[in-house]
């Protein structure tokens, strides 16, 4: 009985070090992974702060100067005028901001419309053309409190102190 206890613990001890000896083996390839994350991301530091001593260097405004002396001819370069700016509030709305119409909103008062035209018209030739034209007001009202529910986007106003020195948005100058 003790040798068939010593085998089993004898096998207990050989799973128990193969299970600690590869836990310790990834966890050795984890940490070397770490330390190249590490350097990796080192590297990628170093690399932005020569981009940006690079653009320091390249956009210095006496060097801008002389390229734009160097290169006028071609470029044929001007300033920007202070009224060619425009605030953010005059730019129209962002495709993302524009509300959707409800299709089947107004697929229902046109066929409604369509409908109540047809009823009109047969009203007209039997009660008269003053019939008609009543209905057509109240359909048409009804259409207009349908196209209300969906509000039309319009750019922001703007004070007239502004309307003065500023110019309209979208025109563009060649």
């Amino acid at each position: 009985m003790l040798k068939t206890f010593d085998l089993v613990l004898i096998g207990v001890m050989t799973a128990t070090a193969a299970v600690t000896y590869t836990i310790k083996h990834r966890a050795e390839l984890k940490l070397e992974e770490v330390h190249r994350l590490e350097a990796e991301i080192k590297l990628e530091k170093d690399t932005i702060d020569l981009l940006k001593a690079d653009w320091a260097l390249q956009s210095q405004p006496n060097r801008l100067e002389r390229l734009v002396k160097a290169y006028n001819e071609e470029l044929k370069l001007q300033p920007t005028e202070s009224t060619a700016l425009v605030h953010a509030k005059e730019l129209p709305m962002l495709k993302s901001e524009v509300p959707v119409p409800d299709v089947t909103e107004a697929k229902a008062t046109a066929k409604s419309s369509t409908v109540a035209s047809a009823k009109g018209a047969t009203e007209a030739s039997a009660k008269g053309a003053t019939v008609a034209s009543a209905k057509g007001a109240a359909d048409t009202k009804g259409a207009q409190a349908t196209a209300k529910a969906q509000p039309i986007p319009m750019p922001a106003p703007r004070d007239e102190a502004e309307d003065a020195d500023q110019i309209e948005t979208g025109s563009v100058e060649e």
